[in-house]
């Protein structure tokens, strides 16, 4: 029993050794096996990192250091104007440019360097460099003249911290003195006019050295030379055109230049909306206005940038787009005539004796059912500085920003508040002779016309009947050589009547700076009767052709605006763009009064230009003015205001201890034809002759030749076929005109 026991034991620990001999020899192999599996992956890897280190190592080390992505936006063209017929009247014209591109690591040694290469192959006007600019540059120059500048006690103060290098700067700036700065020669005086445009604005934007007179040689050279001058390119800018000269420029406005880029008060503004420092933007009128409509859509370029702030690749992101055009309502060929009557009859008015302080004159035109302008002019006199000779300046911004007595033009909305109030009824005659009012000098029409109604009070131009209605208006009682009790509030009643016209209150054009004219501040019995006649508050011309458009039109006082349309641009110069925007006619109030009353009032301005005895008949229907036969059934209302000068020489008579003159302002204000009128006009000529000095009636003269400049205008257009409302051709077919008008601005709003 033990032994077999222990036999079998023994058996049992040789199958056990031979298992285990078994095992032993196959954990070599699997470890084997692993090792050499790691050994390829180690081998792999280590491959792997040569082919980066050593292949792609010096990519994969730019990758490492680059920096955020740079956008740079880039300008574009600004929009172009167009007149109501669609010609061009402000246009963009490309110019030859050289630019200069800095980074974030260019030194101002290196600057400086391009720009003495540049000095060599282009010629830079350096009449903008200003004084501090060239002491700054001496500076740069002579470092070591620049620190004998300072004493030697001002530096150990600087050394010990107890003065600033801004300090130490300033100082220098102060010290340097003409003998100085007539150190830098010519040649230095190019290149710093050079390198203030290479500081100028952003890193990595492009900065316009020269635009202006590039010559093609300049261009060449420094093409040819781009390798050899870091930052610098060349490129095609543009520059403004107007096809017409300087007709309406002042109203068209003006835009800033790169150099001189946005305007300094109005920088903050701008860049939170986005704009860069140097952009052009427009300074006045239109180009101001409506900046937001011709500013182009800015390209994008993406700049790849090291931590150093190399440039690594630029990539052209987005295209730019141009401005959106504008078209306006202004008819240039109408525009040019009117400027041409306005200077020629000034000019002729100039050298009639007695009409020294005559130096301006203003019209405006427009439509008076859609306040569409159609002209608007305005000259001013002026002795030229440099050659002493007198010349005619474009004023045309006085039309709405310069207010003067319009005398009798105004009487119609004194009839109008008559009836309003209840002081006259249509069809009262009112007896017209002089007024005796104790402590007030005589007050009398310019002929004593007996007993009127309104209509002849108007077409004869009767002073007394208008007093008398304003004496009414105020409760008063007239007795000769008394004082005249009346109720003061009547000049409320009367301004405020007023203003429902456009008289006093701002019209709503389209253009910056409107003035409303002043309001009288002292009330007085005489001074209401004055205001009657148009001769003591003051009006715009802008203000007068509104007031005869509200009348004219049957009592809507419409908006009046310059811009017509807003569209799309196109780069074929010879196409106009699909419509973004249309401006729409605005009532900005309706007369509450009755459409007889109104009519009635009408009748009496068509007498005034259409029968014998109307003050402005001779001017219409005599020719007397004008070799032009009147076919077109004007109505007008005109007027002249009596008073002391109050213009620009004011201040020298005061000064010189003289008495200051008494002038007369002229005024004509009008539309045509009185059944239906499609234009309505103002003339306003203030100043226009002193006492004892002949009548020129440059106002009828002005008048009479617009109107038929207008009217002729649409008879040549309608014998060569062309709409008078657009001057294109006409179409048959204008039901299909219209649908696709709305086809296409129905698109316009799904897009």
């Amino acid at each position: 029993m033990g032994f077999a026991d222990d036999y079998s034991g023994k058996g049992m620990c040789r199958v056990k050794n031979t298992e285990k001999k078994k095992k032993k020899g196959f954990i070599p192999v699997r470890i084997n096996i692993l090792f050499f599996a790691v050994f390829l992956l180690f081998s792999l890897l280590i491959l792997r990192l040569g082919v980066v280190q050593i292949v792609f190592g010096q990519d994969y080390k730019k990758e490492v250091e680059r920096i955020e992505d740079v956008t740079v936006p880039m300008s574009s063209p600004r929009g172009k104007m167009f007149d109501k017929n669609f010609k061009a009247i402000v246009d963009n014209t490309p110019l030859n440019a050289i630019t200069y591109t800095r980074t974030q690591t260019t030194k101002q040694e290196d600057m400086i360097k391009v720009a003495r290469e540049l000095a060599t192959m282009i010629d830079q006007p350096d009449d903008k460099v200003t004084e501090r600019e060239k002491k700054d540059f001496w500076i740069m120059k002579y470092p070591n003249k620049a620190k004998e500048k300072i004493s030697e006690d001002e530096w150990n103060k600087f050394k010990a911290n107890k003065m600033d290098s801004d300090k130490i700067y300033d100082l220098q700036l102060e010290r340097i003195k003409k003998k100085d700065l007539e150190m830098l020669t010519k040649s230095d005086l190019e290149v710093l006019a050079i390198y203030r445009q290479m500081i100028g604005g952003y890193n990595l934007v492009p900065q316009i050295i020269k635009n202006q007179d590039v010559t093609d040689e300049e261009f060449a050279r420094v093409s040819a030379h781009l390798a050899s001058l870091p930052g610098v390119d060349i490129t095609t800018d543009w520059d403004r055109y107007y096809p017409y000269g300087t007709t309406l420029k002042s109203i068209l406005g003006r835009v800033s230049d790169k150099s001189t880029g946005l305007p300094k008060e109005l920088a903050p503004y701008y860049i939170a909306k986005g704009y860069s420092r140097n952009d052009r933007v427009g300074l006045s009128n239109l180009e101001m206005q409506y900046e937001d409509v011709l500013q182009g859509k800015k390209g994008k370029i993406l700049n790849l940038t090291d931590k150093a702030g190399n440039v690594i690749s630029s990539e052209t992101v987005s295209e730019g787009q141009r401005g959106k055009d504008l078209v306006l309502s202004i008819d240039m060929e109408l525009q040019k005539k009117v400027d041409e009557i306005v200077s020629k009859e000034l000019m002729a008015a100039k050298k009639t004796p007695g009409h020294e302080l005559l130096d301006r004159a203003f019209v405006t035109m427009m439509n008076p059912y859609t306040g569409e302008i159609l002209a608007m002019a305005g000259r001013q006199y002026v002795i030229d500085k440099e050659t002493g000779k007198p010349v005619l300046q474009d004023f045309t911004q006085g039309v709405y920003t310069t207010s003067y007595a319009l005398g009798s033009a105004v009487k119609g909305a004194t009839v109008l508040t008559g009836y309003k109030t209840g002081a006259i009824k249509p069809g009262d005659y009112i007896y017209d002779e002089p007024l005796y009012i104790a402590d007030t000098p005589r007050k009398k029409s310019y002929t004593n016309m007996g007993n009127i109604n309104d209509l002849t009070a108007l077409k004869r131009s009767s002073n007394v009947y208008m007093f008398k209605t304003a004496i009414r208006i105020g409760h008063g009682v007239y007795r000769p050589h008394e004082a005249l009790p009346l109720d003061l509030s009547a000049f409320d009643k009367m301004r405020s009547s007023f203003r429902q016209f456009g008289l006093g209150v701002r019209t709503g054009i389209d253009l910056p700076d409107e003035q409303v004219g002043y309001e009288g501040k002292v009330k007085l019995p005489g001074l209401l009767l004055d205001f009657a006649i148009g001769q003591y508050d003051t009006f715009t011309p802008l203000q007068l052709v509104q007031y005869i458009s509200t009348i004219a039109n049957g009592g809507y006082r419409m908006e009046p605006h310059v811009l017509k349309e807003i569209r799309e641009p196109v780069k074929d110069p010879g196409e106009i763009g699909p419509i973004i925007e249309e401006v729409e006619p605005k009532v900005l109030n309706t007369l509450d009064m009755k459409p007889e009353w109104i009519a009635r009032v009408q009748e009496g301005f068509r007498q005034v230009a259409q029968e014998p005895g109307g003050t402005a008949y001779s001017t219409f229907y005599t020719s007397r003015y004008s070799s032009v036969k009147t076919t077109y059934s004007p109505a007008a209302k005109s007027g002249t205001a009596e008073g002391l000068y109050d213009g620009p020489k004011r201040a020298d008579f005061v000064k010189a201890g003289k008495e200051i003159p008494m002038t007369w302002n002229l005024t004509l204000a009008g539309y045509a034809p009185n059944d239906h009128p499609e234009v309505a006009f103002s003339v306003v000529v203030p100043w226009a002759y002193q006492e004892d000095a002949y009548n020129p009636n440059i106002n009828y003269k002005i008048g009479k030749q617009i109107m038929d400049a207008y009217f002729e205008l649409k008879k040549q257009r309608e014998e060569q076929g062309l709409n008078q409302n657009t001057a294109v051709q006409k179409v048959e077919n204008q039901e299909q005109v219209k649908k696709g008008q709305t086809q296409t601005r129905e698109e316009n709003n799904g897009e």
